[in-house]
């Protein structure tokens, strides 16, 4: 808005008024100025004033308004349903079910068995899913609130299902599972759940292509409150480590098809969440087989382990990899290291590699060309290379004959 020197926004109406004070009646020459303190011309002195010819506004004809006002009283009974129906469009925050198959997808449910032993069917009970968000292509993000039964952690879950998990194709196959994890405090929220990152469209990019498996995402939140517990169990503080590691998957068997062993399950994580995803699979590698850790920590820093150094010590990645790569024959781990030019870390992923990277322990480094701390670019280097490394490497769904 224009500003006059006065600080008083400008009003045309007022101008007009203004240019009307000279004028009385029809147009008749004011009387004489009333006394005042002010510096003008003597008191008896008529002030000549030029005349002002008034500008009326103009009026529009009666018939034209009935018509608009008519126009706009029509145009809103079409539009109220138009609205009505955009609102059931939106069904954020309703009920739904991965048991489903999608509004255009082909029906039938989930069966109750599944002929192939490494197929894991739900288990039940099946958690309470809420609609997040809703894809392009009819794919949705549901949220659940998780009471972890195990490590007594409280909080919320984001899974995606890929398109191909409703086919009718797959109704008794299991499919891999990705828990991918944020940076930062990833509380109360875990940004890979946004569909801005474009995280699960990269996915369904990918499969389309033949480049990877068609992931359920799980995205948990990394820590209950504003701390670093580096996923683990320290002592006296929330077990979220036995969080990660045992209710978040629990809760995905309870509730999707799944494998029943290590071959389907991965992790995936960006900076502090890479920590994490790096160290549970370096800690449960029975249980988990692959990982993409994105400018990742590669040592326990929270300042909670004080006084706890033993314990620090067990979860310490480093210590972990020593440990598995030292193990003849042990279960074989694929970790899959993502860096940007632009961040600083390179130097030290690539001392890991070179210590670990051993035995049963095979170790890669992406770099990726431009690349920040951020999560676009890690989604940049999971598109080009990454997610088609770990899916070398991880059980995918199999069709029906």
């Amino acid at each position: 808005m224009y500003r006059t020197p006065g600080d008083r926004p400008y009003d045309p109406r007022q101008e007009y008024r203004t240019a009307r004070r000279g004028l009385t009646g029809r147009g008749r020459p004011a009387g004489p100025p009333r006394p005042s303190g002010r510096s003008g011309p003597a008191r008896g002195v008529r002030e000549e004033r030029p005349r002002v010819q008034e500008e009326r506004p103009r009026r529009r004809p009666r018939w034209r308004m009935s018509f608009l006002t008519g126009l706009i009283a029509v145009a809103g009974l079409f539009a109220y349903p138009a609205v009505k129906y955009l609102d059931v469009l939106n069904d954020t925050g309703e009920p739904m079910s991965f048991s489903q198959a999608l509004p255009d997808g082909a029906p039938g449910a989930v069966r109750a068995a599944a002929a192939d032993p490494a197929v894991r069917m739900p288990s039940g009970p099946r958690a309470a899913f809420r609609t997040a968000a809703t894809l392009d292509d009819g794919t949705k993000i549901g949220v659940t609130t998780l009471h972890g039964r195990k490590s007594g952690v409280t909080g919320k879950v984001w899974v995606w299902a890929p398109k191909e998990y409703y086919e009718e194709r797959y109704r008794n196959s299991a499919f891999p599972v990705l828990i991918a994890l944020p940076g930062s405090y990833g509380h109360p929220d875990n940004y890979w759940a946004r569909p801005a990152l474009q995280l699960q469209r990269t996915v369904t990019d990918l499969v389309f292509q033949g480049r990877a498996k068609p992931f359920i995402i799980v995205m948990p939140m990394l820590n209950p409150d504003r701390h670093y517990y580096d996923g683990s169990d320290i002592p006296g503080q929330p077990r979220m480590g036995t969080w990660m590691s045992d209710d978040v998957p629990d809760l995905v068997r309870a509730t999707f098809r799944t494998f029943a062993d290590r071959d389907g399950w991965a992790f995936m994580g960006s900076s502090s969440g890479g920590f994490v995803a790096l160290k549970q699979v370096l800690a449960h590698p029975d249980r988990f087989k692959a990982v993409i850790a994105s400018g990742p920590d590669t040592r326990p820093d929270s300042p909670l382990w004080r006084g706890h150094r033993a314990e620090m010590r067990a979860n310490d990645p480093g210590e972990l990899a020593r440990r598995l790569a030292a193990r003849p024959g042990g279960p074989e781990v694929f970790l899959q290291f993502q860096i940007g030019t632009r961040e600083r870390g390179r130097a030290n992923l690539e001392r890991f590699i070179e210590r670990y990277a051993k035995g049963p322990v095979h170790a890669r480094l992406h770099v990726i060309e431009d690349g920040g701390h951020n999560a676009k670019s890690y989604v940049r280097g999971m598109r080009d290379v990454s997610l088609e490394a770990i899916s070398r490497v991880l059980r995918g769904p199999t069709p029906a004959p």
